[in-house]
């Protein structure tokens, strides 16, 4: 299985658009961090989660020819709005979308993209093909095993995804012990880590390396990353071993 990261940065990327800080202005590759989202490839398939504002340029920049369906951890704009850019893929593989996300975010997603959901089919728009999961519930995608995790984004409920001895969990602040229990055994985690900090709705950069200790996997990355977290090489010298600040195009081979 190979993971891509396809972008690690939080809702308004890094660079942030008119900061002068030290981090947005780094001539570094490392600070250039796009709305987070990663690239699953498995078994043939490719599967991504989340579709955010840039999912068109990860799409042209990972070169991506084939696209077997999108999950959705949860509704925010940040992780919905490239939806659309969806319609390649459907003239090419001739074929509907498959989008895997729980009833509340489906009924966002309807009420984002309406056009794709009206009565009159206008030529030319997204086609897709909505496949309901549940919080608590192991699904498959093409032959992709995948169980989620349900933490909270302050008040909002957020699916993380166990794959594997592989698992995801972005806009995290608050994570319960049966869901806890999900994660243990993972030998690769990605959680999120948005700054120094305190936030009411992210995990802190504390708070992260806190939770990867205490789930133990052999090895973590942190993503979801603002630009008031320091410089990408600044930060990576804080980092205790076996955790990592992940960064834009990153493959993992697991």
């Amino acid at each position: 299985m190979i993971v891509t990261f396809l972008g690690t940065g939080t809702s308004q990327g890094v660079p942030v658009v008119a900061c002068t800080c030290a981090v947005c202005l780094s001539a570094d590759k490392h600070d250039k961090r796009l709305r987070t989202s990663i690239m699953i490839e498995d078994e043939g398939k490719v599967v991504v989660i989340d579709s955010g504002p840039d999912f068109r340029y990860q799409m042209l920049r990972e070169n991506v020819m084939h696209l077997d369906a999108l999950v959705f951890t949860h509704e925010h704009k940040d992780h919905v709005a490239g939806m659309d850019d969806i319609r390649a893929f459907n003239f090419k593989q001739n074929r509907a979308m498959d989008i895997y996300a729980v009833p509340r975010v489906q009924q966002a997603l309807k009420h984002e993209f309406s056009y794709i959901f009206d009565e009159f089919q206008y030529p030319g728009i997204p086609k897709v093909n909505l496949i309901t999961i549940e919080n608590d519930q192991p699904f498959n995608v093409g032959g992709i095993g995948f169980m989620p995790i349900e933490v909270m984004h302050y008040k909002l409920p957020v699916l993380g995804f166990r794959i594997k001895d592989f698992t995801y969990i972005t806009d995290a602040k608050t994570i319960s012990d049966k869901e806890k229990a999900k994660v243990r055994g993972t030998k690769v985690l990605i959680v999120n880590a948005l700054q120094k900090q305190e936030h009411i709705s992210h995990f802190t950069f504390d708070e992260a390396i806190a939770f990867a200790k205490e789930i133990g996997a052999e090895k973590t990355y942190l993503i979801h990353i603002g630009h008031r977290l320091g410089k990408h090489a600044d930060v990576s010298k804080e980092l205790p071993a076996g955790i990592e600040l992940a960064y834009d195009c990153l493959k993992l081979e697991l």
